[in-house]
């Protein structure tokens, strides 16, 4: 067998590491080799830098555009009650306010995920202001998550009052259902979801679907305006003094409203077995929106025969949207799931 030839050894110390030190062996002389035979140098002519070749440039890769967001002008034939002297809507990605001209913001769901559910979106504000990323964007985003088509509706306020806000949100729903194949939803499985007074404002479309007061006289109003589901997010229901959001009552419907406003604006008064099946969450120490519009819009729900389901959750404040530092209040979309996989608005989750 023919052994491999090495190189002759050069070092003149050899070192070995040993747990945490090293000590130095001598090792053998050194190997001097002959000193080579003197060469004459000959003259190398460089290239100046600027006339070296130099390699083609490599453009930055281009950035993926980010798809730009449908936004659907709610009332295309012209505002109903439009202000003369309407000034600029104020907004923000958070907060949109002062607005005149409503609109839906469509929230796709995924190709591979999309199961024909969709859901409208009401944030809240107290009819001064939209949530528009605590209450809205960020619950189009989870509901995307889990294959639901969203839309984020952007409603008058107190600029208007009643009857706008119910104007706009029966026309959302009549705007999405009537164009369901478009958006490639199932028009049949069309849910709404409020928080706050945009939970009032569900509420009212749970209640109000078909009130003379939600209709402007065109030919979309022969669509259906009710909501297949509900879910409704510490709401305002009442306007009842003893447990109303004074804010919200006042941008609504006044400081002094007539009796009979604040009986068609208490939803819990409108309740009947074609009530769509609602689905509630509140924290207990909520100091914004007593927990009593949920407990008795739950109870109107229940004397009705509609299905429902209440989670009271001991603390959590107000608005916490899908915030995770609020205790088990961050569990309500989970209990939410849960809710419209047993109503199959969500497919069953198949555990292997």
């Amino acid at each position: 067998m023919k052994l491999p030839s090495f190189p002759p050894l050069r070092p003149a110390l050899l070192v070995l590491t040993l747990l945490g030190g090293s000590c130095q062996l001598p090792g053998p002389a050194p190997v001097v080799p002959p000193t080579p035979p003197a060469r004459v140098p000959t003259a190398v002519t460089v290239p100046p830098p600027a006339a070296r070749p130099t390699s083609p440039a490599v453009p930055p890769p281009a950035p993926v555009p980010t798809p730009a967001l449908q936004v659907i002008d709610l009332w295309p034939e012209g505002v109903p009650g439009l202000k003369p002297n309407a000034t600029p809507e104020r907004s923000t990605p958070a907060s949109a306010s002062n607005i005149h001209h409503p609109t839906l913001t469509v929230y796709p769901a995924p190709a591979g995920t999309a199961n024909g559910t969709a859901v409208v979106i009401c944030p809240g504000g107290g009819y001064s202001n939209l949530s528009m990323e605590n209450e809205g964007a960020s619950i189009a985003r989870w509901l995307n998550s889990r294959g639901v088509t969203a839309f984020v509706l952007k409603y008058r306020l107190k600029e208007y009052g009643q009857p706008a806000p119910l104007q706009d949100v029966l026309r959302a729903l009549r705007t999405v259902r009537s164009q369901a194949t478009a958006f490639k939803v199932n028009p049949d499985r069309l849910g709404i979801i409020g928080f706050s007074a945009g939970g009032h404002l569900a509420a009212c479309a749970a209640t109000l679907y078909d009130d003379p007061a939600g209709k402007t006289g065109v030919k979309l109003d022969e669509t259906s305006a009710r909501p297949d589901f509900a879910m409704l997010l510490y709401p305002v229901i009442t306007m009842d003094p003893a447990f109303f959001h004074k804010g919200s009552r006042d941008n609504l419907i006044g400081t002094n409203p007539a009796p009979e406003l604040t009986a068609l604006y208490s939803t819990e008064l409108h309740v009947t077995r074609t009530t769509p099946p609602t689905f509630l969450a509140q924290a207990e120490d909520d100091r914004t929106v007593p927990v009593e519009n949920s407990i008795q819009f739950y109870l109107a729900l229940r004397k009705a025969g509609v299905q429902a389901e209440l989670h009271l959750y001991e603390k959590g404040g107000h608005g916490f949207g899908l915030k995770t530092n609020v205790g088990r209040a961050a569990e309500w979309p989970l209990r939410a799931e849960d809710w419209m996989r047993g109503h199959g608005w969500l497919p069953e989750v198949i555990h292997l």
